[in-house]
């Protein structure tokens, strides 16, 4: 049996770790729009002098956003507080798609790390060549790849229903 004071930590912490549902789609796309841009600037960094431990500040950047959206990302924070606001749009979208997207971006950039550090550069700049994609199509064209495989999932079953509503109720993506 809980207290109010056990109840208490678990909510605040449950708040620390919460991503925003919904989200606005063009704060989505402007951080992707930064992630490209860092992430070119690490490839071609990385080629030139074989550097590859900036990889580890791309993948970090994906876990904070993973942890809490914008939140704890400083890429987060900079399209969400100052690019956003400039742009003047909101077009708000389902939180759990772009967060399965930011999941993924995590695993290819925190797999992209490991495979650097361990001396397997070629694999980690094409496994970063896939995220400048995926990270384009969102920013540029508004294609989020990892909301369509989330999609895809849910309509398979492997995500249930419940995760996002408004995602697997057409009614509701109307609204």
């Amino acid at each position: 049996m809980t207290t109010p004071t056990d109840a208490a930590p678990r909510s605040a912490l449950r708040r620390a770790f919460e991503f925003p549902n919904p989200v606005n789609e063009y704060a989505a796309r402007s951080t992707a729009g930064i992630i490209v841009v860092l992430s070119i600037a690490v490839l071609a960094v990385g080629l030139a002098t074989g550097w590859g431990w900036p990889l580890w500040l791309i993948a970090l950047g994906f876990w904070l956003r993973v942890a809490g959206g914008p939140r704890y990302s400083p890429a987060g924070r900079l399209a969400v507080h100052v690019i956003v606001p400039r742009l003047g749009k909101r077009r708000l979208v389902a939180g759990p798609p772009k967060r399965f997207a930011q999941t993924i971006g995590a695993v290819l950039s925190t797999a992209a790390a490991v495979l650097w550090t361990v001396g397997l550069a070629p694999a980690a700049w094409v496994l970063l060549g896939l995220l400048i994609v995926a990270a384009s199509l969102e920013s540029f064209a508004g294609f989020c790849l990892g909301c369509w495989i989330f999609g895809r999932l849910q309509n398979a079953g492997v995500i249930p229903e419940g995760v996002c509503e408004a995602c697997s109720n057409i009614s509701l993506r109307r609204g």
